[in-house]
């Protein structure tokens, strides 16, 4: 077995196996064909990519740009919590995403697994409803560019912003079809950036709250008793942030889609899931209680998508300097492409095994060239996202908190989909006996995958309520659209195919399982038994080479 696991890993197996049952009672027939992994991917990035993605790869327009709206709209205890459950959420996501992704570490992900252990229109609705997420992303982050740049506007330049979107657009084609590793690099170095800039952002909002303000006064919660704070507009204000917090959270989850192209995974990807609940802690709750600390929710249009409303950039003003706002801007402004980056990424990777699973034009969106990258996929989830990006013409504030929504609702129909196959990965393996198999346990199994079932449920539901008192068919829509268009295709998929869910017994825990090779193993049972410094220069390896 072990000549097999090398195999498995170093080129792909030719012959069927045969495995016969000890007890002699029944053959048990395992045919694996050709190679257990299927995708033809460059396994290239290392934990120094992978842990500074998980970290601060995900940090992006959401935070930035929607977070002085939800403030406007909800207050500042509103914001904090909120921020906290949906952290909540999206902890729980990741622990069973990543419970998965350690036993299959594919680039399809949650998708891929939604087929195995769903159904094939359950998967198929899922793969293109999150491509087309990412796809859309793209446009968003593209005319979020135009909302950063707008900062710096004066009335003697002409410069026009889509001129800079579009430049930044063939910037991120470019990151994406060449080697892995170019993608790689670009995303620690954009990560590093943010995650120093949002350490800064600590220090200076305990700064400012201390009295280094234009008001030269202390803060502390003042800012909590104004006016209609802490709550604004009540539970309906409450309710309409989880979409925007959704929004903001979206891409944690993608992470995994980079399983496919990660050195030793069975590794790597449980410790970049173990960082997700301090990833949460400090990128967002931290981020929300400073800002609700410091920035008034009446604050002169705050609900207004302008980079110059966005709290960061309010927070760093205060401080005295307007070079201090500009720098925070010019971090805003790398997050962007940052987050676009991230977003074509994970499209391609979704679109590329939706042509794996022989869903649509199998033998265009699976090549790859010479660097093994999905160049098709890549360029057509680009195309995609370059046709969302209308918003030169349409209004950039406007078009931005549609897309904003969609993707919000998006991202939690991908958390809800992943609780459900979830729940089904683990009763397949209970019924095959194969649960001692698991490289890494989702320890709140059988609680977690079934609250995040009826919860996400709960908000998809009710957090479109500020539209219905008064009516607002436009808020309606941006809300809801993407429930329609999600059961719409799984009808239309459904009617095409007539499938039913796979059996517990019938699902497939062979093709697709990665087989670590004998290096592998040995590697990780020595680094397991580290301890003291050789532990601690490991884990600031992992980080800086």
């Amino acid at each position: 077995m072990a000549d097999l696991a090398k195999q498995n890993v170093e080129e792909p197996i030719t012959e069927s196996l045969l495995l016969t049952s000890s007890q002699g009672s029944e053959d048990l027939e395992l045919l694996v064909n050709k190679n257990n992994v299927r995708e033809n991917l460059n396994r290239s990035l290392t934990p120094r990519h992978i842990n500074m993605i998980s970290i601060g790869g995900v940090i992006g327009t959401g935070l930035y740009l929607g977070t002085g709206k939800m403030l406007a709209n909800g207050g500042p205890a509103s914001l904090l919590i909120n921020y906290s459950v949906m952290g909540l959420v999206v902890y729980l996501t990741m622990l069973a995403l990543g419970e998965m992704s350690t036993f299959m570490p594919v680039s399809g992900s949650f998708c891929t697994f939604a087929k195995k252990f769903g159904s094939t229109s359950f998967a198929f609705t899922l793969m293109v409803n999150y491509w087309f997420n990412d796809a859309v992303s793209v446009g968003t982050d593209l005319t979020a560019l135009q909302l950063v740049l707008d900062y710096w506007k004066s009335s003697h330049s002409h410069f026009p912003y889509w001129a800079a979107s579009l430049i930044c657009w063939a910037f991120l084609l470019l990151l994406n079809v060449v080697h892995v590793r170019v993608y790689g690099e670009a995303e620690y170095w954009l990560a590093l950036l943010k995650v120093i800039a949002i350490l800064m952002f600590f220090i200076i909002s305990i700064v400012v709250n201390a009295g280094r303000n234009p008001e030269s006064s202390y803060i502390g919660f003042k800012n909590w008793t104004v006016g209609a704070a802490p709550f604004v507009n009540g539970f309906k204000g409450f309710a309409s942030l989880f979409v925007s917090s959704s929004y903001a959270y979206g891409g944690t989850e993608s992470i995994t889609l980079t399983a496919g192209e990660t050195k030793n995974p069975i590794r790597n990807t449980p410790r970049t899931i173990k960082t997700v609940f301090w990833r949460i802690i400090i990128f967002y709750v931290f981020t929300a209680f400073f800002i609700g600390m410091n920035v008034p929710y009446n604050y002169p249009n705050l609900s207004e998508k302008s980079i110059i409303t966005s709290p960061f950039t309010i927070v760093f003003q205060m401080v005295g300097s307007r070079a201090a706002g500009s720098f925070m801007n010019a971090v805003i402004l790398t997050s962007v492409v940052s987050a676009g980056n991230h977003a074509l990424f994970a499209g391609s990777r979704v679109l590329y095994n939706i042509g794996l699973e022989g869903y649509l034009f199998p033998k265009l969106i699976t090549k790859t060239n010479r660097y093994q990258m999905p160049y098709v996929s890549v360029i057509i989830t680009w195309f995609i996202g370059g046709l969302c990006f209308a918003s030169s013409f349409v209004g950039a504030g406007t078009l931005w908190t549609w897309l904003q929504n969609i993707i919000g609702v998006s991202n939690q129909i991908a958390w809800l989909c992943i609780s459900i196959v979830s729940i089904r990965f683990r009763r397949g393996l209970e019924k095959q006996g194969k649960t001692h198999e698991l490289n890494f346990v989702n320890w709140t199994y059988p609680v977690g995958p079934y609250f995040l079932v009826v919860f996400v449920t709960f908000i998809i539901l009710i957090q479109g309520w500020s539209a219905f008192a008064p009516w607002n068919t436009s808020d309606f829509f941006s809300y809801y659209l993407e429930l329609f268009v999600f059961f719409g295709l799984w009808a239309g998929w459904w009617l095409y195919k007539r499938d039913s869910f796979v059996r517990s017994e019938d699902m497939d825990f062979v093709t697709d399982k990665y087989v670590p090779s004998e290096e592998e193993n040995f590697l990780n049972e020595q680094l397991k038994s580290q301890r003291g410094w050789k532990k601690i220069r490991t884990f600031v390896t992992d980080f800086v080479f």
